[in-house]
């Protein structure tokens, strides 16, 4: 219990340092999408770290700016979980609790095993 809780450590240490860069990588119209996609509920976070459709029937650019995301997010887990020695999903799931953390009252998120919530 206690390695893991050292690797998730490490994990969330790994993601700050990429997350302060441009690891992330998407492009501002892609970021500006989605943050309006959320705002209007279309759009939420995942237990996975991805961002999800919360809306089924999403237009397509915002299916195109959430797969945009989602692509750069897969590999900022890769290699945060390549520097700590777990794997992406671990990583990725690192990333969602602290995502969830920081999400503004009135957007949605998906927990694991869960349905879409508003917070």
């Amino acid at each position: 219990m206690k390695t893991m809780l050292q690797k998730t450590g490490l994990v969330l240490a790994a993601l700050l340092v990429i997350n302060t860069g441009a690891a992330f990588a998407q492009s501002a119209a892609a970021k500006a999408t989605a943050d309006a996609a959320k705002a209007a509920g279309q759009v939420g976070e995942q237990a996975d770290g991805y961002l999800g459709l919360v809306s089924a029937d999403a237009p397509a650019p915002i299916r195109a700016a959430v797969a945009e995301i989602n692509a750069g997010r897969a590999e900022a887990f890769k290699e945060a979980g390549a520097k700590t020695g777990v794997d992406a999903a671990a990583a990725g799931a690192a990333t969602a609790q602290q995502l969830f953390a920081r999400l503004p009252a009135g957007q949605f998120y998906r927990p694991a095993g869960g349905g879409w919530t508003r917070k």
